[in-house]
């Protein structure tokens, strides 16, 4: 598992890569001074991302906003201190895991495991839903040509499918395409 380790503090940097090495199945890369987590994200291409920080930092999760939207990957955040707000505010940003943790650091990998696994059930969800989303959004385009052609060429449902099915295998694009070029030529406008 490669992972990124970005930190500002050299020290806490340096003792959480040394616990993470020790590990021979983890591969450390640790982000460069002032570089942007998703510019150094996009060089080192890890599994997992640890964003260390000594207290809750705003700015740092406008950084794990811009790589949830970009470049999803599973981001584990330490902190030092407990805040519920912020845990809220960075799970929202695309914070697989929140830990708050002292020093030395503790065995990290099960975390990071925890992390991977959360991050990957939760795009699966997301995957889901939007194709369902999808499924639903072609369902009712295809209901309103149904729609139409029912009102203008005074077909039942059944043949208005057919007749659409018809069309489609003729030009050879799906149906959902033909309808919408019923709905667009008719409304002006599809959903």
């Amino acid at each position: 598992m490669k992972v990124l380790l970005a930190d500002d503090d050299a020290e806490r940097a340096r003792l959480l890569a040394r616990a993470l090495e020790a590990d021979p199945g983890l591969v450390v890369a640790r982000i460069g001074a002032g570089e942007v987590l998703y510019d150094a994200v996009a060089a080192h291409a890890p599994d997992v991302v640890i964003v260390d920080m000594a207290r809750p930092d705003r700015d740092a999760l406008e950084g794990v906003r811009q790589l949830a939207s970009r470049s999803p990957r599973p981001v584990v955040v330490f902190v030092d201190e407990d805040d519920p707000g912020f845990m809220e505010e960075a799970i929202g940003a695309g914070v697989s895991s929140y830990n708050v943790l002292g020093l030395p650091p503790p065995d990290v990998k099960p975390i990071l495991r925890a992390a991977v696994a959360l991050f990957q059930r939760h795009r699966l969800v997301r995957e889901e839903l939007d194709r369902a989303e999808k499924r639903l959004r072609e369902r009712d385009v295809i209901d309103r040509a149904k729609a139409i052609l029912i009102r203008e060429r005074r077909l039942a449902e059944p043949a208005a499918y057919a007749w659409l099915r018809r069309q489609a295998m003729a030009r050879g694009r799906r149906i959902v395409e033909v309808a919408e070029d019923i709905v667009r030529e008719r409304l002006g406008d599809v959903p």
